[in-house]
């Protein structure tokens, strides 16, 4: 089997997050075009991202369980972890009746309202914000990332391009006084 480090957790994420913001992002698109084809079309389109956003919703939560489990964590980071799960699970929840109740108006044969598209946008400020709590684990505790190797002795360091100087790590950056260019 294919080793995955530390887990699947990020790679379903990233799909869950990208379907459900189009899936707004769509649907409120479509408030302000002339009903027609365009504005159908649209709503298909947002339809089935959000369809699509749940489905792999049900993987994401699954695998950050599994991650909420497995993943090594100190104290601070374990606080962290259950704020972000928490955030999460809410999340869940909201998405899955905003998807049911998309299913329940599409075999009805009815268009959403307002009511609706408020209700997904607002889900969507919810996403963004357990993404946020999602990105905090990663990069403020270092959460499911293997630790870079240090730079020690003779041929570990590298230069990024001209215009470049070199700290006392032997790791080349950019003058301060210079915008970084790679």
């Amino acid at each position: 089997m294919i080793e995955i480090i530390p887990n699947l957790h990020p790679v379903f994420v990233h799909f869950t997050v990208a379907l459900l913001i189009i899936a707004a992002i769509t649907h409120l698109l479509s408030h302000f075009l002339p009903n027609g084809e365009l504005a159908n079309q649209m709503t298909i389109v947002a339809r089935w991202n959000l369809w699509l956003g749940a489905g792999f919703t049900l993987l994401t939560v699954a695998a950050g369980w599994y991650a909420f489990y497995t993943v090594a964590h100190d104290a601070p980071s374990h606080i962290a972890m259950v704020e972000h799960r928490n955030w999460a699970m809410a999340t869940f929840a909201v998405f899955l009746g905003i998807a049911g109740w998309e299913f329940y108006l599409s075999r009805r044969g009815k268009g959403k309202g307002w009511l609706f598209t408020g209700l997904l946008v607002i889900a969507a400020g919810l996403l963004l914000s357990t993404a946020w709590h999602g990105g905090e684990l990663v990069y403020r505790y270092g959460l499911g990332v293997m630790s870079m190797p240090k730079a020690e002795g003779t041929g570990q360091s590298h230069d990024h391009g001209a215009g470049t100087t070199t700290g006392k790590t032997g790791h080349a950056h950019a003058p301060e006084t210079q915008p970084h260019k790679d």
